[in-house]
Formats: C-alpha cells, sequence, structure tokens
C-alpha cells in the first residue's frame, strides 16, 4: 500500500509521539517501581528495627524472670541445705522429691567429686535418670561448680551469683534433652556435696511464653498482612554441619547457641541465603525482590547486635504482589491515558498536515508538468516559508529546464546529423577504416576493410587484426608502444595480408580515441591502397632517373670536351713538331686529373655503395677533418677556431661524413680568399638530436643563388663540378639528418647539419637496416 506524504508525516508525527509516549511510561513505570521498593525496604528497615527491639525487650522479660527464678532457687537452696543432713549416704530420692513437691520445684540433685577429683558427678538426685551423670563435659558448667567446690567466687560470666551460689540460663536438659531447665547450685563447705535443685520450663510454660521470640514474630505476623516470614538466622553456623553434644549416657542432642536457626521459621529459602547472611553480618544490609515458591516477595538481611547476646542476621520475606499489582493498575492507566492521546495526536496531525501538504500537492503537479514535458504553467504560492521558496525555485527551474531543452534538441539534431554524416562517411569511404581496443581486438570495421582484405566482420570482431605480414610484426609492435607512450606515429607506409595471401602495399594512419576524461580507450586506423601510387611513383622516379641521367650526360660530356679538347691540341702540336714539352705534358696531366675528377664524383652519384653505420663521437671526426686540412687553411692563411660540446654518439658511417665536413670546409675555403676565422661548432641541441655549425666570414652567396644549391654542376666556383654539394645533402639525408644553408654577400655563410642521436636513430633502423645498402 504506497501512503501519501500527508499520510506519512501524520504518521511519522503519531509515531515520535508514541515512542515519547512509551519512554514516558517506561521511566514512568520504572521510577515508580523504585519509588515503591525504596518505600517497602524502608518498612521492612523499620518492621526489622521493631523486631529486633521487640525480641531485645523479650529477652530483658526473659532475662528478669530468669533473675527472680535464680532468687528464687537460691532461697530454696538454703532451705534446702537446712533440712538435709551433711552425709549424703543419709539422704534418699524419696526424701529428694518430697522437698521438690514442697517447694515446688522439678527435682533436686546432689553432687560429688570424684575421689581422684578429676570429675564431678550426680551422686543422689529425686529424677534417678539423673543419677550418675558426669559433669566434665559441660563447659562454663563445669568450671562454675569446681569454682564453687574450691570455695572462690565464681567467674563464669553467664548466669547469676550469689554468696556460695551461681545459677546458669536455661538449658537442655542433659538427662532429658527434650525439656529446658534453670539450674541452681550450692555449696557453703559445711556437707560432701553440693545441691543441684532446678526447675523445668514446662513449669513456667505460661509465663515464658509471653517472653519468647517466636511469640513476638507470631504477633508481628498476625498485624502485618504483607508480612510473610521472619528469620533469626545464626551467621556462624547457619549452612554449616550441625555441632552434636553427645551426653555421658551416649544420648546426643543440638545446644540452642549452635542451632542455624536461633527463632522463627525458614520457609521461604532462596539459593543465595548463605551469601546475603554473610553480607549483612559484615555490616551492609541487603534487599533483594525474588520469586520463592511462585510468589513474588521482598527478602531482607539485617544484622542484629544485643548486650550480652551473640548477633544474628534477621531476614523478613514479604509479599510483594501488592507492590506490582499497583504497578500494574499504574501502567494500565498510562496505557489508557496514551491511546488516547495518539487518537487525538492521529486526528490532529492529519488535519495539521494536510494544510502543509497541500501547496507540495500543486508542486507535485508542476513536476508532473514537467516531466512530460509542459514548462509554461507557473505556479501561483504566495508564501514566505520554505514552500514558497520552494514553489519560486521550481518555477525558475521550469524555465531553465525549457531553455535547457530547446538546447539539447537542437544538439540532439545536430548530433544526430554529424553522426549520420560520420557513419556515411564511414561505411562509404574507399578507405579501409578500424577500431582496436588496447588488447589489440578488433570493435569495428567498415565495408571499405572488408572489400580490401577479404575477412567478414563476423570472422574478425573481437579477434585480433590477421593481416599483419610475420615478417612486419616487430615493426607493428613498435608502432603499438609508440602509442601506448603517447606519441604519434603519423601515416605509415608498409605492407599488408589479404585473406587469399596477396600482398597489399598500404598506407596506414593510426590515431587514439579519448575518453571525456582524457583517456585513451581505442585506436583508430584508416589504411589506403597505394599500390597504383607505388606504380605510378616508380615510374615517374625511372623517367626522373633518365631525365637526370641525360643531364648528367650532357653535363657531363660539356665538362670533359673542353679538357679533351685541350689535351687534343696538345697532342697534335707534339705530333707535329715532334718534340716534348714539359709545360704541355704538365697541362695535360691537369686535365687528365680534372676528368678523372669529374668521373669520380658521377660515379658516386650513379653506383650503389656498401657502408656499415657505427657508433661514432663526432668530436673525433671533426678534428681529423680538421687535421687534414689544417695546411691547406694556413696557405690561404685561415685559422680554425672550434667549439666542440660533449655531446651524445651518433650512428654514422664515418668516411661519407668526413666527405661532408670535408667539401662543406673546403667551399669555406675556398670562399676566403684574402684569409681570416672560420668557427665550428659542435653541440647539443636536446637528448635526440645534435648540431654542427660551420662559419666562415667570406664573399658569401647571391639570394638568387640560394634555391639552386644542391643542383647537378650548379656552382660559382671556376674549378667547381657543382655535383659536391649534391652529395653533402644526399649523405646527410641517408642518415636521417637535415642541412641548411644561410648566406648573406659579403658576410659571410653559415652551414647547420642537424643528426640523430645514435638512441635516437635506434627507433627508427633496425639492425637490418643500418646496414642497408644506400645509394
Amino acid at each position: 500500500m504506497r501512503l501519501s506524504i500527508k499520510g506519512k508525516l501524520s504518521l511519522s508525527i503519531s509515531c515520535t509521539v508514541l515512542v515519547a509516549l512509551l519512554l514516558h511510561m517506561v521511566l514512568n513505570y520504572y521510577t515508580t517501581k523504585i519509588k515503591l521498593v525504596d518505600a517497602l525496604e524502608d518498612q521492612m528497615a523499620a518492621l526489622t528495627q521493631q523486631i529486633s527491639l521487640s525480641v531485645e525487650q523479650a529477652y530483658e522479660t526473659e532475662k528478669v524472670i530468669d533473675d527472680l527464678l535464680a532468687m528464687q532457687l537460691y532461697t530454696d537452696s538454703l532451705y534446702i541445705n537446712a533440712r538435709l543432713p551433711a552425709d549424703v549416704e543419709q539422704i534418699s530420692s524419696e526424701q529428694l522429691k518430697e522437698i521438690s513437691q514442697e517447694l515446688g520445684i522439678a527435682h533436686i540433685s546432689l553432687l560429688q567429686k570424684t575421689p581422684d577429683g578429676s570429675d564431678i558427678v550426680i551422686v543422689q538426685s529425686s529424677d534417678p535418670k539423673e543419677i550418675g551423670l558426669s559433669t566434665k563435659g559441660w563447659g562454663f558448667w563445669y568450671t562454675a561448680m569446681q569454682e564453687l567446690f574450691e570455695q572462690r567466687e565464681v567467674t563464669v560470666s553467664q548466669g547469676q551469683k550469689f554468696k556460695n551460689f551461681w545459677s546458669g540460663p536455661f538449658a537442655a536438659s542433659t538427662s532429658d534433652p527434650q525439656y529446658d531447665d534453670k539450674w541452681g547450685y550450692y555449696y557453703d563447705g559445711s556437707r560432701d556435696y553440693m545441691l543441684n535443685p532446678f526447675i523445668r520450663n514446662n513449669n513456667l510454660e505460661s509465663t515464658l511464653q509471653i517472653t519468647r521470640p517466636d511469640t513476638v514474630i507470631k504477633q508481628t505476623l498476625k498485624m502485618q498482612q504483607n508480612l510473610l516470614e521472619v528469620t533469626a538466622f545464626n551467621p556462624v553456623t547457619f549452612d554449616k554441619p550441625p555441632v552434636i553434644t553427645e551426653r555421658s549416657d551416649g544420648i546426643r542432642f543440638i545446644k540452642v547457641e549452635d542451632q542455624p536457626i536461633r527463632f522463627g521459621s525458614h520457609l521461604f529459602k532462596h539459593q543465595e541465603d548463605k551469601l546475603h547472611i554473610q553480607t549483612a553480618s559484615a555490616g551492609e544490609p541487603v534487599f533483594i525482590q525474588t520469586n520463592i515458591q511462585g510468589m513474588n516477595v521482598m527478602k531482607s538481611y539485617v544484622s542484629i547486635e544485643m548486650d550480652g547476646k551473640p548477633p544474628y542476621v534477621l531476614g523478613i520475606v514479604m509479599d510483594a504482589e501488592p507492590l506490582l499489582a499497583t504497578l500494574h493498575e499504574q501502567l494500565m492507566h498510562n496505557i489508557a491515558i496514551g491511546l488516547v492521546l495518539i487518537e487525538i495526536v492521529l486526528v490532529g496531525s492529519y488535519i495539521l498536515a494536510g494544510t502543509f501538504i497541500r501547496p507540495l500537492q500543486f508542486i507535485l503537479q508542476k513536476v508532473n508538468m514537467m516531466a512530460v514535458g509542459q514548462f509554461h504553467s507557473p505556479l501561483e504560492i504566495e508564501r514566505n516559508d520554505e514552500l514558497g521558496t520552494l514553489a519560486s525555485r521550481v518555477n525558475l527551474m521550469a524555465d531553465n529546464l525549457d531553455q535547457s531543452t530547446t538546447r539539447l534538441r537542437s544538439l540532439y539534431e545536430e548530433n544526430r546529423a554529424m553522426k549520420e554524416q560520420l557513419e556515411s562517411f564511414i561505411n562509404q569511404s574507399t578507405d579501409a577504416i578500424h577500431v582496436m581496443d588496447l588488447n589489440g581486438k578488433l570493435e569495428r570495421m567498415n565495408q571499405a576493410f572488408v572489400d580490401m582484405f577479404g575477412w567478414s566482420q563476423e570472422e574478425l570482431l573481437g579477434k585480433s587484426l590477421p593481416n599483419i605480414p610475420p615478417m612486419l610484426s616487430d615493426s607493428h609492435s613498435e608502432v603499438e608502444r609508440q602509442l601506448l607512450a603517447g606519441r604519434a606515429t603519423g601515416a605509415l607506409e608498409t605492407q599488408r595480408l589479404t585473406k587469399d595471401g596477396r600482398l597489399l602495399e598500404v598506407s596506414v594512419s593510426t590515431s587514439p580515441i579519448y575518453d571525456e576524461y582524457g583517456n585513451c580507450i581505442a585506436w583508430a586506423s584508416i589504411t589506403r591502397d597505394i599500390t597504383n601510387r607505388k606504380r605510378m611513383e616508380e615510374l615517374l622516379r625511372r623517367s626522373e632517373k633518365l631525365t637526370t641521367v641525360g643531364q648528367l650526360a650532357a653535363g657531363v660530356a660539356h665538362e670533359i670536351r673542353n679538357p679533351l679538347t685541350t689535351l687534343k691540341g696538345f697532342l697534335q702540336l707534339q705530333q707535329q713538331t715532334h718534340k716534348m714539352n714539359e709545360y704541355h705534358t704538365d697541362m695535360m696531366l691537369s686535365e687528365l686529373d680534372r676528368i678523372n675528377l669529374i668521373v669520380s664524383e658521377f660515379l658516386i652519384l650513379s653506383k650503389p655503395q656498401a657502408v656499415r653505420f657505427m657508433e661514432q663521437d663526432l668530436r673525433v671526426i671533426l678534428s681529423e677533418v680538421q687535421s687534414l686540412l689544417d695546411s691547406q687553411a694556413h696557405l690561404h692563411n685561415i685559422e680554425f677556431t672550434t667549439h666542440f660540446d660533449d655531446v651524445p654518439l651518433v650512428l654514422c658511417e664515418e668516411n661519407q661524413l668526413k666527405q661532408v665536413f670535408i667539401n662543406v670546409i673546403k667551399n669555406g675555403i675556398e670562399a676566403m680568399p684574402t684569409g681570416g676565422n672560420m668557427v665550428i661548432r659542435l653541440e647539443k641541441l636536446n637528448e635526440d638530436y645534435v648540431r654542427i655549425s660551420i662559419q666562415d666570414f667570406g664573399v658569401g652567396i647571391p639570394p638568387e643563388h640560394l634555391g639552386r644549391l644542391g643542383d647537378p654542376f650548379f656552382t660559382n666556383k671556376e674549378k667547381g663540378t657543382g655535383l659536391g654539394l649534391m652529395v653533402s645533402q644526399r649523405i646527410i639525408y641517408n642518415h636521417r639528418g637535415t642541412m641548411e644553408i644561410t648566406s648573406e654577400e659579403h658576410v659571410g655563410t653559415i652551414v647547420k647539419i642537424v643528426l640523430p642521436t645514435a638512441h635516437m636513430t635506434s627507433q627508427y633502423l633496425s639492425e637490418e637496416q643500418v646496414q642497408l645498402q644506400i645509394r
């Protein structure tokens, strides 16, 4: 189900309020629970204090009664002492019974020391079970009796003391442990026995019942409705094996002070009672809320100390159900209020959201109209808040979109027309066009590519080019490396295979294709079949050769005719005179040398020579040429000035470069008939090229002659042939260099020769190309 913004806003507000109410309810619940628990703990602490005071009062009352009973036993002892003879042998049990009944006490026993003095035993009693009992194991009772027999003051702190008399606290009867008895011991040294009257607690049941702690607890339980249990824990013996006392006759029992529960009951047991009792006995009260026997209860542990009594831990168990019922009632009340508030907020927020959302509906309608291309219906929302600003921005956006859409339509039409033109150009082009990705896989090709090489698009798309001849694979890989390095290769004349195995002479131009971020993503290549053009060039080359040969032949014939004429005339003269003229002989030899020079230079132009390119130092070559021409320069009063920099090696044929430098320097010497200075410089242009500059300060070259420099047999020197500069230019061209000549009449001439370094040359020439035949 799709909700509107109005519904979502209303639901969001309601959910926010709901979350706030839930947080409030949870916080209120736990706050109230903490307060109620604190109140209950305070109540339990007060109740503990009340119970401890009541128990203490009961103990005080019991002490008063105990003192009264001790006084009674002391009085009875004096009476019994006056009634009985001094010799125990003269006293019978019946006589003791009669006196006991007369005085209203339970029984009377008589004690004597054993002959060796190691024990005190009962020798006569109104209770036959008492006769023969040993008192050696009675603890402080035995100590008190020994001190009485020795006529010393009793040092035992428990009990009451009078003259020749000591009475201990109520304790379990040794002869009958089911009863607690109050004992009195009297001995004044006038008799051979000690009097021991005692009162049994069943005779004082009505009196002692009121003072017992259990009675106080029962009354407290009746008064407190939610009070479930009160327990006085003995922290010393709780949860420990019971201390069992054995009587001399073999009867075993547990003393009151060794019992784990001093008074009260222990029905609501908790698994951590021992830990809490230890914590409370250390002085820190413990309050816990737990579940015992299916009931939610609060349990407290508080240490109680009383004068003259060993401390104990008072445990109270109270019913926590009223607390939980109160919390539950409050929670239900808060939930009811929250539901009403949620309904009010839901309705109110829905109405309020409608008021705020209404302008958005108009804006949405406007946006829907803009989505289908309608931009000319402006929004009319007059508000000073964010919605008013949004409406004005939407209107402005609509105007901008209208203008942008108009421009995009225009650009789309232009792009579509351009794409159609490009598609038409690519498809109608007679040149083969193909596109490869960076991995060398074909992505696209035109029909001319299919027609030129014979493979269909289905055979090649997504595959590598199959038209690279095996002998050109290395050069093709080198071209790819240069393209990857970002260097343009230009048009490359090479050969390509067709599907039927033919080799085509082609011109290949490869260009990178970049994306919008300037990254190369593919290569586009245009391949043109130049087989026919090569044939035409060959025919033209042959025609030019024939023309050149004709020109050379005419020039050579003309140049040779003059010295031949001279030779013929001198020979005819010698034939007629029959005399040898040395001057004529020298002239004829000079003319023969001239003919030999012309023929030699002609052969250089016409005959191929095998050369081998090697890495050479131009400083060494120029120094050797300078040494060679130094004597000739001195004859013409010329001095050389050299400036040689440290330049990289070049890949060259040493003798050919020497021939070039000799020709240029000789031309400079001949151009300075009056002598002067000639400057030779060797410098590094960059990492790929070096430059040699040879500058003379001679007569210079007229401007009209500069354009014809290098033409065969063109010279302005009297003895020149016009072939030296042509040969020099050919040599520099074969070394992939350039020669530039600048001159000014009556100022001088500068010849600048630029050669590639060995590193640069190796990128263009393979090992086979370096050792090629150069014409």
